[in-house]
């Protein structure tokens, strides 16, 4: 496959010019410019100086972009609003970026048959406000839900603290509007609630990170919306303590709609980037819960803490109301600005391991960071398995980096080792782009790259990436 710093070919004058007939004042950027899309949020991986970046307002001009892009034999690769922690958007020298972020328009709620069809560019969070507008409930919220886009969530099928009760993204698309590589427009999947007929391209498309496609409208299902939630923050003295409360949470018939964990280090950086809060500092781990069952939330949450209590929890933190809730969560939404504020860079994985397992992830975690001499902060979701150990570093510092990236293999092959998997949520992109064949094995790779030949012969689509 083609490296990310490779590009099959450099853009010319002819080519630019044709794209400027496409697109619309200001929709066309080229030098200093397209500095801002060089890259999404991760650290430590690759990117170049793309040659152009097109700002396409629809399908149609996202299909003509796309079949210019191909007949100069461009890479061409896709982005939402770059929130990614893989290098999943990141471009190479010349290639061309196709970002989706002026496709904001919402197309149509549908109250009756639960579904919205939204632009890729629609922010995660406006799909639940078009939601609510008719009394329903779009559930994916991934920590970068104010701020990233939906087409940007299929496109990794990202998940979110609520994926313990709802599942993630691709759990909730029913049909999708995707240009191919050669520049025609394709429409996956259903409008109804079930629909087998021919392959589930739909499926395949999400999560492919933009290697098979781009993802133009995307129609998702909706639920009615939930009660108002009410929560739970204790505090407990040690990692055991933590598990033992979680597992009975998550085994009992008060089913939580989020049920997250923040380690001693992940503590330590919060309290950095906010000293008033009130984590305690000598905090070994934490433990969030919430649940927003109608009409027994608050009976669900004094059962989360007194099963807390039990557990030796030391601290334990009820919020009954929306202000008080959001004051309880926005620990864990700080976990990633808060580590780089604090140490200056780092790798992030979203390793998942079933969840009989998770003992022995943190306990090897733990181990590797010793061994290591690194820091490493894990948060992340207990509910399903899936943890975000961060290891943190001084960009400045070669041999710090150098440490960092050999914790950040070692942390997947562990995960695997435990019947795991390198990544949950936030996609391959080329963070973990080598380590994908020691999960799945030649023969899968092969078979997956054999589908990426059938849509993408050239291997024009974000090059470099997910394979």
């Amino acid at each position: 496959m083609t490296n990310i710093l490779d590009a099959p070919a450099r853009p010319t004058t002819a080519l630019l010019d044709a794209l400027a007939e496409i697109v619309g004042p200001g929709e066309l950027l080229t030098g200093p410019d397209t500095e801002p899309f060089r890259r999404d949020r991760s650290d430590g991986t690759p990117s170049g100086s793309p040659a152009a970046v097109v700002l396409p307002t629809s399908t149609e001009q996202v299909a003509a972009v796309v079949a210019v892009a191909a007949a100069h034999g461009i890479a061409i690769v896709p982005q939402g609003a770059r929130t990614g922690l893989a290098g999943g958007a990141n471009p190479g020298d010349g290639d061309l970026v196709v970002s989706t972020s002026r496709m904001t328009r919402i197309l149509a709620v549908d109250a009756a048959d639960r579904t919205a069809t939204v632009e890729a560019g629609v922010l995660t969070i406006d799909v639940d406000r078009a939601a609510a507008g008719v009394g329903l409930f779009y559930p994916p919220d991934p920590a970068s839900v104010a701020i990233s886009t939906i087409g940007g969530n299929v496109a990794t099928n990202a998940g979110g603290m609520r994926c313990v009760k709802y599942g993630v993204t691709g759990d909730f698309v029913r049909r999708l509007t995707v240009v191919l590589a050669d520049g025609r427009i394709a429409r996956t999947g259903h409008l109804t609630t079930k629909g087998v007929t021919g392959l589930d391209l739909t499926s395949l498309l999400v999560g492919s990170e933009g290697t098979l496609g781009i993802i133009t409208e995307v129609t998702v299902a909706l639920l009615p919306r939930p009660g108002s939630a009410s929560g739970v923050l204790a505090a407990f003295p040690s990692t055991t303590a933590v598990l033992a409360a979680a597992d009975e949470i998550a085994l009992s018939s008060r089913r939580p709609s989020v049920l997250e964990y923040l380690d001693a280090a992940s503590v330590a950086a919060i309290k950095a980037h906010d000293p008033a809060w009130f984590l305690p500092a000598d905090a070994e781990a934490v433990l969030l819960v919430q649940s927003d069952e109608q009409g027994r939330a608050v009976v669900d949450v004094e059962e989360y803490a007194a099963i807390a209590e039990q557990h030796g929890a030391t601290l334990v933190e009820v919020a009954h109301y929306a202000e008080a809730l959001d004051r309880l969560m926005s620990a864990r939404r700080l976990l990633h600005p808060a580590l780089r504020e604090l140490h200056g860079a780092i790798l992030n994985e979203d390793v998942a391991v079933p969840r009989s397992q998770l003992s022995a992830l943190l306990r090897g975690i733990e181990a590797l960071a010793d061994e290591l001499g690194v820091t490493v902060a894990t948060g992340g979701h207990l509910g399903d398995g899936n943890l975000h150990p961060s290891i943190c570093y001084d960009p400045s510092d070669p041999a710090a980096e150098a440490a960092a990236v050999r914790a950040h293999g070692r942390i997947i092959e562990l995960a695997v080792a435990l019947g795991g998997t390198l990544s949950g949520e936030h996609g391959i992109g080329v963070l973990k782009r080598d380590h994908v064949g020691a999960e799945l094995g030649d023969v899968v790779v092969g078979l997956q790259q054999q589908v990426k030949r059938a849509l993408d012969p050239r291997g024009l689509l974000n090059p470099g990436k997910k394979l």
